[in-house]
């Protein structure tokens, strides 16, 4: 299978400290690939590398048939490229729908058409699984995971298909939290290409298809997570010299 995104030996430095030190990632459409590793560990750079918010010094970033030296926002926007971070970014104390549609409202004739726009955040919400049954509820109302829900809708209706997710699950409850990664893995199910950044193994284990494990800006391994383990994982990052798995 030939991945759709690909970061091959990317490299930054901030002043003289080296966030990423050529490291490479593949992700793959159907499944979701889970990031791992301590504070400091490079993963939230390498993907606003691939989000356009940090230019890398070097190294190459591959989407689909197209190569890029470095991304804009607007580049990896138009690539399909979205991220979901822990704040969310919603309007609070604005409905659902309004924030699904928010900077891409539909109009005829300079007159906003709050019927269609009810009846397509409807439908996105019904084929994202998202269990939402009022859509003139305001945002700031709803659960934790209901809200990751908005997030993800009005990023797959900005035409999304490579979603990242920033800790998902920070704050969340059990139930919350199990809903949220049900809701990642449809995505995936659904043939997106989905990464997501979490410290809880565990949640790793029961949602990723493979995993990648990061430590002082290099990837130390990327493998299917039915071919890993916790323990593998905790071993790498609390090793810096012994990458398990090797013969």
């Amino acid at each position: 299978m030939d991945s759709y995104v690909k970061l091959n030996h990317i490299c930054k430095n901030f002043n003289h400290v080296k966030a990423l030190n050529d490291a490479s990632i593949e992700a793959f459409k159907g499944e979701v690939l889970a990031i791992v590793g301590d504070n400091g560990a490079g993963k939230s750079t390498l993907i606003k590398i691939l989000s356009g918010v940090l230019r890398p010094d070097s190294g190459e970033i591959r989407i689909g048939e197209k190569s890029y030296s470095s991304l804009s926002v607007s580049e990896a926007l138009n690539a399909g490229v979205s991220t979901v971070y822990q704040d969310l970014a919603l309007a609070n104390t604005l409905n659902v729908t309004t924030n699904i549609f928010i900077g891409q409202e539909i109009t005829k004739h300079g007159i906003l058409q709050k019927d269609e726009m009810d009846r397509q955040a409807r439908k996105l919400l019904d084929d994202l699984d998202v269990d939402i049954p009022d859509t003139a509820e305001i945002a700031g109302n709803l659960s934790g995971g209901q809200r990751q829900g908005i997030a993800v809708a009005r990023l797959v209706n900005r035409g999304g298909n490579i979603l990242i997710f920033d800790e998902p699950t920070a704050a969340m409850g059990v139930v919350e939290a199990s809903r949220t990664l049900k809701l990642i893995r449809s995505l995936a199910d659904k043939g997106m290409v989905v990464i997501i950044i979490c410290h809880n193994l565990t949640q790793v284990f029961d949602t990723a298809d493979r995993v990648a494990v990061m430590r002082h800006g290099k990837v130390l391994v990327e493998k299917p997570a039915s071919e890993s383990s916790m323990h593998e994982v905790v071993a790498l990052l609390t090793s810096a010299d012994k990458i398990l798995g090797d013969e």
